[in-house]
């Protein structure tokens, strides 16, 4: 199943594609002269893109061009890779500016079994090309007229159940072309949640019997089992990234099926192959974080997988990584919950508590429920650190913001005893419990708050993508069990927790350690073989490990998997790429200055520069632009940054016209040549691009943002400068 953070995670991507409201002016400079659907997306010109995988779809068209860039957009399509598969149609649409099936590959970008049924802002450009391609579907083959009419009656008439009815409709398709598989691909996605998995598995494998190596046929099983029955997909997952290596998803993917099932050495290497997979793109194709949706998605289950593995620094580094990646302004601020999260639960998970407590590892988060989380957090590193009384406070003000979260909801001035909190808030409220001596009231509050979390898995609707949390609360009962003695009812517990986490090596040492305790040797050195295998590259020194090796067990390494697996080794995996983001190395610059002289970014080595590619002195909000830049002037020299405005304007017309009275450096692109390498100009339309580029003292890019108007956030560019 799709989890909410990967979906949500889209939705923010979708919205950083959407053009702000009121800009729907196509004769403005910068927009285009299609209408606004068409100023938002990547606009530079596609690139063949290999291994993607073979997913042919057949269109109506003159251009064999066409239909290739088609296909490959097709291919993008099942492997979620929105955003490109909309370059390739808008390459598609400038060849062939009037194919009804062109509008409705790209309205596919964005209404898809990740959006369908949702009704937010983002989406309407997604419509609008769906509006485009009904306008045109009369005198289309029936079967491209079935497939636009599929997305109409799903996403342009009002449906109350939107899934429902594409479901309805694709089958429909599939009865009547029943050699056309990527309708029933399409149908297979759709009938996630609805129906019967093992009923949707034999539809697909219908697929596979004539495409054996089908990309969106593998990529449709996995999410069908995920969290179902997770083994059922093993076999897709084998051949997923083998049938589309170059897509960063097909990869991914299998990572969460290994995960679900204890699988930790796999599931690293492919969530680990994955990340390096998008990271290359982003490189070459000067992508940053927030711009490619998938990436903190990976980078955080990758986090998630290390701190499974034992392997701490690498888990608790990539978060660091990923919280000092660049930021979208508007919809992912850096210091908020999504880049924070990964770290929190490692440095839980590790018991850092020094680090919790530091003041400077973790920073506040913005979203209040948040900030209550971290808080528990550390309430939790207080109390391990024997400073009871600060807990104690600590918890209060916790409770006190949890009082007024309800009374501004509109609730009573109490909290209500069924309100469902964050795991971690109940934990840290029952660890001062049983640090006060009230044992059995701390383990009522954990096994209430592992009921809720039994619930919530088996609903499917537990956090789980990677979990938010960082354990299992039943694992933690079982710690109390065992830590009063108790070990029978610790070793409970225990195996609950597993089968919850399969291969939790936390739980594995806590059952090696009661049976030991009850003198059952021969099952704590199972437990413990079970734990040396998934531990095999752990750090050395952390406690559940040395605590079992202190029991001298003899145990060897014994995996407990439903398949062998490798052995996740993160060298082998350097040749895709690096595992954590870093500022890549900026395109050349060969301008003009106004002197006539050539400006490259080599002459300001030692200086961060701001580059601004603006269309011209007669574009007024290009004007806005520099001016409020220029206002900051003196700030931005203070964070040794220059200011480099970039236009096709010629260097006689720069040092004559008003901007020159400004303190920042105007330089020529006579041909667009800079503009190019700096995807700043729309390759579908041939016109400049507003573009906002940081670049830091060593000549790497740090930030950047592009599109049909100029970035007027001045004091998040000295903001962000900041923060390096």
């Amino acid at each position: 199943m799709i989890g909410s953070a990967s979906r949500s995670l889209l939705i923010l991507s979708l919205m950083c594609l959407v053009v702000s409201p009121g800009i729907a002016d196509g004769n403005r400079q910068g927009h285009s002269k299609h209408g606004s659907a068409f100023d938002a997306g990547l606009r530079s010109k596609p690139w063949v893109m290999e291994g993607l995988g073979d997913a042919p779809f057949p269109i109506t068209t003159e251009s064999a061009e066409v239909q290739r860039w088609y296909n490959q957009a097709n291919a993008l399509l099942h492997n979620f890779w929105f955003e490109e598969a909309e370059r390739s149609l808008r390459w598609c649409h400038k060849l062939e500016p009037d194919n009804a099936m062109v509008y409705f590959g790209l309205a596919r970008c964005g209404l898809n079994w990740f959006t369908m049924g949702s009704q937010g802002p983002e989406l309407q450009r997604y419509k609008d090309f769906l509006i485009e391609a009904v306008k045109r579907k009369e005198g289309l083959p029936e079967r491209e007229r079935m497939y636009i009419e599929a997305w109409e009656a799903a996403c342009l008439k009002g449906a109350e159940k939107p899934v429902e009815v594409i479901i309805q409709k694709l089958s429909q398709l599939s009865v009547k072309y029943p050699d056309d598989i990527e309708a029933t691909v399409l149908l297979g996605f759709f009938n996630i949640g609805y129906g019967s998995p093992l009923a949707n598995d034999a539809l697909l494998n219908t697929v596979l019997k004539t495409s054996p190596m089908h990309p969106g046929a593998h990529h449709a099983r996995i999410h069908s089992w995920d969290g179902v029955s997770s083994e059922q997909a093993i076999n897709s997952c084998e051949l997923y990234g083998k049938a589309a290596p170059g897509a960063g998803h097909s990869l991914h993917m299998p990572g969460h099926i290994y995960s679900k099932v204890g699988m930790w050495h796999e599931a690293a290497i492919a969530m680990d192959s994955a990340t390096r997979v998008e990271l290359s793109y982003m490189n070459n194709r000067l992508a940053l974080p927030y711009e490619t949706w998938n990436y903190a998605h990976n980078r955080d289950y990758l986090c998630y997988i290390q701190e499974q593995l034992g392997r701490a620094e690498e888990s608790i580094q990539g978060a660091k990584d990923l919280i000092a990646a660049p930021g979208n302004p508007e919809m992912n601020p850096a210091d908020g919950y999504w880049t924070q999260f990964p770290l929190l639960r490692a440095l839980v998970k590790f018991e850092r508590w020094d680090e919790i407590l530091d003041g400077k590892t973790l920073k506040a988060a913005n979203d209040p429920f948040a900030g209550m989380m971290f808080g528990s957090a550390e309430v939790i590193a207080l109390l391990k650190t024997n400073r009871k009384s600060e807990a104690k406070e600590r918890m209060r003000g916790i409770e006190v913001m949890l009082l007024q979260m309800k009374k501004e909801q509109g609730g009573a001035d109490a909290l209500p005893p069924d309100l469902p909190l964050p795991s971690i808030i109940q934990v840290a409220q029952a660890w001062i419990k049983i640090s006060d001596g009230d044992r059995l009231g701390g383990l009522s509050i954990l096994m209430a708050a592992a009921e809720e979390e039994r619930k919530a898995r088996e609903s499917h609707s537990y956090p789980n993508d990677p979990p938010f949390d960082p354990w299992p609360v039943m694992r933690l009962v079982g710690d109390v069990f065992a830590d009063g003695g108790d070990h029978r009812a610790a070793i409970e517990a225990y195996e609950v927790a597993l089968k919850q986490e399969p291969n939790d090596s936390w739980c594995l040492a806590g059952l090696a350690k009661s049976w030991s305790a009850l003198g059952n040797r021969v099952l704590a050195r199972e437990y413990a073989g079970q734990l040396m295998a998934v531990w095999s590259g752990a750090n050395p020194g952390l406690k559940p490990m040395t605590d079992v090796m202190a029991l001298n067990l003899d145990a060897l390494p014994r995996p407990v998997t439903p398949r062998p697996e490798r052995a996740y080794n993160p060298a082998k995996l350097d040749h895709l790429g690096p595992s954590n983001w870093k500022p890549f190395a900026a395109p050349q610059l060969a301008a003009v200055g106004i002197d006539g002289k050539a400006v490259k970014l080599e002459d300001y080595r030692g200086k961060n520069v701001l580059l601004v590619f603006y269309l011209s002195d007669q574009c007024v909000h290009c004007v806005e632009q520099l001016a409020a830049i220029n206002s900051k002037m003196s700030q931005f020299e203070a964070m040794n940054t220059v200011v480099l405005a970039c236009s096709s304007d010629s260097p006689e017309k720069n040092r004559s016209n008003d901007l020159s009275s400004f303190g920042l450096k105007l330089v020529s692109d006579k041909d667009h040549e800079n503009a190019r390498r700096f995807a700043s100009y729309d390759d579908f339309e041939d016109m400049e691009l507003h573009s906002t580029i940081l670049i830091d003292s060593a000549g790497r890019v740090r930030w950047k943002q592009t599109g049909g108007d100029p970035f007027m956030k001045i004091d998040y560019l000295l903001a962000e400068i900041g923060r390096w």
